[in-house]
């Protein structure tokens, strides 16, 4: 089967309801904290992708019961630093950062060596911001010059730490807080603002976690060596994924949708706060905690009008994962959007400040680029007419799902390699596209 798929018609006008599969974050989060639990946890809504099967099959080789079934995975844990190892093992992330980097910190009491591999595009990524707190726990570490293949080796005794955390980095901020989870003793977090669903999940299983805010930091004191409870859980849909239907129905003509049960973590809904600012039109409607997890059913709306942004730099971190796509939304907008301190967008799957660059670039877009910003010279009336090619992306997921979008929403005859590259994180993404009507061969 071809992994090549090609648009060359806009999307036509649309009003939907649907609704997104489960948080990937979330997912791994879940399973991981799991594992550590005494007795049978239990998921709904588990995001069924490369990312959570990768996450499973690790557990699995370190010992943990797994069962998936129709519309629920069941994992049984032994308790805290019950991984059953009998002799060294490598372990496989695939293409997972959040895998490679939060379970590392489950292995600090590790009794044999560990290999922690990934795929080609995960080991080109950095791994040095882990290294050095686990080693301070009292872990050993070894890298290739920071990459991947990482192998680790536990220690008896392992000693709570204080830590600042400099890089907005949730995953370097919980692989900490799961070593504390397994230490003896009080971690305390100096950590710069970051997604916060590690903090939620040991607040919601009751565990002894205690986090002040500050206006650019949260200090997270946390004791360790606390047995946890079994629990039942249930994924909201992923921001992340939804966000690339978001921007679909911007961007499309006269259309609406509805997406239910959509997370709206204060920490994840940058692209919101960027695109609210931008003229974007949207409501949030029934509002709840869920697990505690704040989800709501969004409803968007054709934008017209769009306004540029000087984007404020406190919103990056909450916007990550999304700015490829916001970058499409200042293509259309009616003057200059400007986007600083985004360096972070090239420790992904691939440079995606480079690829922001590149796919505006491909569509007639005038933008100037440096090592960590992007100006973009948007231009409303915007069509696109010619050929367009995109490929040799390191399979980055999230490459080919902004080329999607751009392709139903900007016009003209795109070719866009690596279709495979989806079930990383959104398996359904184009099965859910063409149920908006969506002319994809």
């Amino acid at each position: 089967m071809s992994d090549i798929i090609k648009i060359s018609n806009y999307i036509k006008p649309f009003r939907k309801t649907i609704k997104i599969e489960g948080d990937k974050s979330l997912s791994i989060r879940w399973a991981l904290m799991a594992s550590q639990a005494k007795g049978k946890s239990t998921c709904y809504n588990l995001l069924k992708s490369e990312d959570i099967i990768s996450t499973l099959n690790c557990l699995k080789k370190l010992g943990i019961k797994v069962k998936i079934k129709k519309d629920k995975c069941e994992i049984y844990g032994n308790g805290l630093n019950s991984f059953n190892l009998k002799e060294k093992i490598t372990l496989d992330a695939g293409n997972s950062g959040t895998l490679a980097r939060l379970l590392p910190g489950l292995l600090v009491h590790s009794k044999k060596k560990i290999i922690i591999k990934g795929d080609q595009s995960l080991s080109k990524r950095d791994f040095y911001r882990i290294v050095k707190p686990l080693e301070k726990f009292g872990a050993s570490l070894k890298t290739k010059k920071g990459k991947l293949p990482m192998t680790i080796e536990g220690t008896k005794f392992p000693k709570p730490i204080t830590y600042f955390e400099k890089k907005g980095s949730a995953q370097c901020k919980s692989c900490i807080m799961f070593a504390a989870l397994n230490t003896k003793g009080t971690t305390t977090i100096k950590a710069k603002k970051s997604r916060d669903h590690s903090e939620l999940l040991f607040k919601y299983l009751n565990l002894p976690i205690k986090v002040i805010k500050t206006k650019k930091h949260d200090i997270i004191k946390l004791n360790g060596k606390k047995k946890v409870r079994p629990f039942n859980y249930r994924i909201p849909s992923d921001i992340s994924s939804s966000a690339f239907f978001i921007v679909l129905t911007v961007l499309s003509n006269k259309s609406s949708l509805v997406i239910k049960s959509v997370n709206i973590n204060p920490t994840r809904i940058g692209i919101l706060k960027i695109l609210k600012k931008m003229n974007v039109n949207f409501i949030i409607k029934n509002a709840k905690v869920l697990n505690g997890e704040k989800i709501g059913d969004l409803h968007i709306f054709s934008s017209q009008s769009l306004r540029p942004i000087n984007c404020p730099t406190n919103f990056n971190t909450a916007a990550i994962d999304e700015f490829l796509l916001i970058f499409l939304i200042a293509a259309k907008a009616n003057g200059i959007s400007t986007f600083k301190n985004l360096s972070e967008l090239n420790q992904k799957e691939s440079p995606r400040l480079k690829w922001g660059s590149k796919l505006l670039n491909k569509i007639g877009i005038k933008n100037i680029i440096t090592s960590d910003s992007i100006k973009i010279f948007g231009n409303p009336n915007l069509i696109v007419k010619k050929k367009i090619v995109i490929k040799d992306f390191d399979k980055d997921h999230r490459v080919f799902m902004t080329s999607v979008i751009a392709a139903l929403t900007f016009g003209g005859n795109w070719k866009i390699y690596d279709k495979n590259s989806i079930k990383t994180s959104f398996p359904s993404f184009l099965r859910k596209i063409k149920d908006l009507g969506a002319k994809i061969n």
